[in-house]
């Protein structure tokens, strides 16, 4: 199960994550995201993912297109939250790198 809770505090929109991170919560995340994005005006977004307890391969690449697409910062706060987030920043970083 997935939980996920947004916040708007000017000058930032937090997108918080709890849970695991998989399948089809992982599309869903995707279309929360999206949808936030765009009604928040593209205001600058974090991410705070120290609730999340495993991320699958989708759920990462989730986590990626959210920094690449948007220069998300991301909340960790364990060595587990830590390389999920560290997969998310090193993934983004490659796919611009290849383009």
């Amino acid at each position: 199960m997935l939980k996920i809770s947004i916040t708007h505090d000017s000058p930032v929109a937090t997108l918080k994550i709890e849970g695991k991170l998989v399948g089809p919560w992982a599309m869903e995340l995707g279309r929360t995201w999206h949808d936030l994005w765009v009604s928040a005006n593209q205001m600058p977004l974090r991410v705070d993912i120290r609730g999340v307890s495993f991320a699958d391969q989708k759920g990462t690449h989730i986590l990626q297109e959210i920094v690449r697409k948007t220069g998300a910062e991301i909340l960790s706060d364990s060595p587990l939250t830590q390389y999920f987030a560290n997969q998310a920043t090193s993934g983004a970083a490659l796919e611009q790198q290849e383009r």
